[in-house]
């Protein structure tokens, strides 16, 4: 899955050369013109890398103009949840983003949020009271006419207690957050009747839920029964335990408390793996599903990109891997295939037109291989996508071996200096040729079908069998193999030739 942020991914009616001259200054906080339009331009260029789905902003009208926080391009601050934001286009426009995206076999994703609403009224806000305009209960948000179908205010300040948390609004003073009564049978059946009809007007194929644990379990069960499709759930907590009660009334969730033990485990040689191992441990054992049923992912537009953190390549090329190997769904954040850059938001919602769309990037290209790598693993073996990841045995230090089978990747915090595996596990055939899908390097295994290999430059590997890869000349070309291929193929016909000549002989 591709995440996009539509205000920043793609320009409508913009001519190539034309279109990365165009400025985007994320310091602003504003709109710099993306749209959904720009976004059906660039599909191939998200296809290509081996996406079938993308993942955009919430579609819906957010408040307008300028706040002392920014204005509201990122879709998260909704104030008309039945009329679709201006500024990413029409709604003839996102009908044929979804359209052109069903013509390429692709799904469309869109980001929703219920837990609050926002004005541009002028509120007299103070930590204990709320008065209306005019000192009556109007408000200018659409469908919720009246403050009494938002919590009374109090703003969270203990995250601790669940009950803040879930009736208490977000934001501050200076910009509240209206947290919507999703106990009230009223708001909640026109919450289940506007997403029946967003999901139905735009050929919606998944829902991504923002700020889930602000709403209660019961209001998301109910909810994502009425929207009929996929939905995966952000809850943003590095506590197994706590995220795996939301995978119970929605059928995924981001996996943060993953990505929580990840980012540092990669972040220096002194990362504690262990720790990324346990993480994914607790989500395979206390998940509904296990951990099949989560988004996994190095970078969001929430988090400062893992390049913002970490300037060794090696690091940078080890973490990146991660998603892909993962039991999860990849998810990868738009300029993330760029080396982008950017630190904590704003500055992580780059242009991306400014890039060219560049496809013979080192990221574009590893993505792509790794994407394609996988569809072979779900061909090869029926059982990929349920099988989970097994952590194995290296005998080195910071290392790490994951078994999905047919994939082995070796992973390693070491940076870049030289890095050792030892896998004594059977993992392939006996001396069996194998191939590094993100260098096309041949290795064999051992005598018992284990691993023993060097990184010189402490860079991943992602290894299958030769066999696997055949009939898959597009990922690593035959040219690129070994002689193992040919020894197969001669071997192959050899094996032939003698049944028919037992056939004849037997006739005869």
């Amino acid at each position: 899955m591709y995440e996009i942020i539509t205000d920043r991914f793609a320009l409508a009616d913009r001519d190539n050369d034309i279109a990365p001259t165009v400025p985007c200054d994320t310091a602003a906080r504003d709109y710099c013109g993306g749209s959904w339009k720009g976004a059906i331009d660039q599909l191939d260029y998200i296809k290509q890398m081996g996406f079938d789905a993308i993942w955009i902003s919430p579609v819906y009208s957010n408040i307008e103009g300028m706040t002392p926080y920014g204005a509201g391009y990122h879709g998260y601050w909704p104030q008309d949840i039945h009329s679709v934001n201006q500024h990413f286009g029409s709604v003839d426009d996102l009908k044929n983003l979804s359209s052109a995206l069903h013509e390429r076999d692709m799904f469309l994703m869109i980001d929703v949020v219920v837990n609050h609403m926002l004005t541009t009224l002028p509120l007299n806000v103070t930590a204990s009271s709320f008065d209306a305009p005019q000192n009556n209960s109007a408000t200018d948000i659409t469908p919720f006419a009246d403050m009494g179908d938002f919590h009374p205010l109090c703003f969270i300040e203990d995250y601790n207690n669940q009950t803040e948390v879930e009736q208490c609004w977000l934001g501050d003073a200076t910009l509240p957050y209206a947290d919507v009564d999703t106990e009230d049978p009223n708001v909640v059946g026109m919450l289940n009747t506007w997403i029946q009809d967003v999901v139905s007007n735009f050929s919606v194929d998944g829902l991504r839920l923002s700020t889930v644990k602000f709403v209660s379990p019961q209001f998301w069960q109910d909810f994502t029964r009425e929207a009929g499709v996929f939905t995966i759930g952000e809850v943003m907590s590095n506590d197994t335990n706590y995220t795996s009660g939301y995978t119970q009334v929605m059928n995924a969730v981001l996996d943060y408390p993953t990505w929580y033990a990840l980012v540092p485990a990669f972040q220096s040689p002194e990362g504690n793996l262990s720790a990324l191992t346990t993480a994914v441990t607790q989500s395979q054992q206390l998940y509904a599903s296990g951990a099949f049923m989560t988004g996994s992912f190095l970078d969001n537009h929430d988090q400062a990109r893992f390049k913002h953190l970490v300037s060794d390549t090696a690091l940078l090329a080890n973490a990146a891997v991660w998603p892909f190997i993962h039991d999860g769904i990849p998810i990868i954040y738009n300029g993330q295939e760029q080396g982008l850059s950017g630190g904590y938001p704003p500055a992580n919602h780059e242009a991306i037109w400014k890039t060219r769309y560049n496809n013979k990037s080192a990221e574009y290209l590893a993505f792509k291989n790794l994407n394609r790598a996988r569809q072979i693993a779900i061909t090869a073996n029926t059982y990929f996508l349920t099988t989970p990841m097994e952590f194995l045995e290296t005998n080195t230090n910071n290392t790490l071996a994951i078994w999905k089978p047919p994939m082995l990747t070796l992973l390693t915090n070491a940076g870049s200096t030289s890095a050792r595996w030892n896998v004594t596990h059977k993992l392939f055939k006996s001396r069996q040729h194998i191939v590094d899908v993100l260098t096309c390097d041949v290795h064999v295994a051992d005598e018992y079908g284990g691993v023993t290999v060097e990184s010189p430059a402490g860079l991943p590997k992602v290894f299958m069998s030769v066999t696997t890869l055949v009939d898959s000349p597009d990922l690593c070309p035959a040219s690129d193999l070994s002689g193992e291929l040919v020894t197969w193929r001669i071997s192959w016909w050899a094996a032939t030739y003698a049944v028919i000549c037992v056939v004849l002989l037997w006739i005869t």
